[in-house]
């Protein structure tokens, strides 16, 4: 990193979509995405209480957010860009600044009408850890004194993977989840357990202001 240890900070990565904002459902077709325009921004219940907590603790807020859409051909790399931007903007306006989004839109097998030059393995696609390690880097942060905060397990690999304690938002009626929570085991995907789990990310801030 160039930089020494004592100069590291403490900071919070979040993923987006599940843990930050609620996913896109039409009315009409019954259809399910992510957002994609700054128009189906919503955030979830404890969002904004839980990084201004996080915040005034003094943690560095980050976002890392798998985006394949554009691999897919369900949208282009500039409704990613433009959207990510509105949800840095509207945290902002809420007295809450995201020092850095890093977004990976690569997909193993992309879809019919995709940016090809997105399709194929990468380093940086989550439960890999290139997006955490390059905001670490980026942002100087401790993984010793950081955190990943994600909805599925691939958020807390990724997280483990990167060197930080990982935390996993479950609501209670995602009884798919229940074998990840502490101190039951994981599912084969996964590393080992989340280090902390609650329904909300105002849940998790509350629990990592009380850990050592």
């Amino acid at each position: 990193m160039g930089v020494g240890k004592v100069n590291l900070r403490r900071g919070v990565i979040l993923d987006r979509d599940g843990t930050l904002i609620d996913v896109v459902r039409d009315e009409e077709t019954g259809a399910i995405t992510t957002a994609f325009h700054p128009s189906h921004l919503r955030l979830l219940a404890g969002v904004e209480e839980g990084l201004r907590l996080l915040h005034d603790a003094g943690y560095v807020l980050a976002i890392a957010t798998n985006q394949p859409g554009p691999a897919k051909g369900h949208f282009g790399r500039a409704a990613v860009e433009r959207t990510n931007d509105a949800l840095v903007t509207m945290l902002a306006d809420r007295g809450i600044p995201i020092a850095k989004v890093a977004t990976c839109m690569h997909h193993p097998d992309g879809g019919a009408g995709g940016d090809a030059s997105l399709v194929g393995p990468c380093p940086c696609r989550k439960p890999k850890p290139g997006l955490l390690l390059d905001l670490m880097q980026e942002l100087a942060l401790d993984p010793a004194q950081s955190w990943m905060l994600g909805d599925t397990s691939s958020d807390v690999e990724a997280g483990h993977a990167a060197g930080l304690r990982a935390g996993l938002i479950f609501a209670p009626n995602r009884c798919e989840l229940c074998p990840l929570r502490p101190p039951h085991g994981m599912t084969a995907s996964t590393r080992r357990p989340p280090d902390l789990a609650g329904a909300t990310v105002r849940d998790l801030a509350l629990k990592i202001a009380n850990t050592p």
